[in-house]
């Protein structure tokens, strides 16, 4: 959540419907991009990767141990099987 103008804090509704919440294990800051690595407690190993710019991730308070949310949107959805 982030103050607006006036200062209230306003939470954002959003449209994604593919919303996980978990927690930022790895933040590696270069000079202009951060990588964040989020665990997400579906399956054992599984971790969502993203790159955001470094003042992204200073806006948005993110710390190692922190709740964060990887909301995915896609407009492909690709199926695959094994063999």
């Amino acid at each position: 959540m982030k103050p607006n103008y006036a200062g209230e804090t306003i939470a954002p509704k959003l449209s994604a419907r593919n919303i996980l919440k978990g927690t930022a294990n790895v933040i590696t800051n270069g000079v202009v991009d951060t990588e964040v690595i989020v665990f997400i407690e579906l399956s054992p190993g599984v971790e969502i990767v993203s790159i955001i710019t470094k003042s992204s991730a200073e806006n948005i308070g993110l710390t190692i141990g922190g709740s964060a949310y990887a909301i995915i949107n896609a407009s492909d959805v690709i199926v695959a099987v094994d063999g």
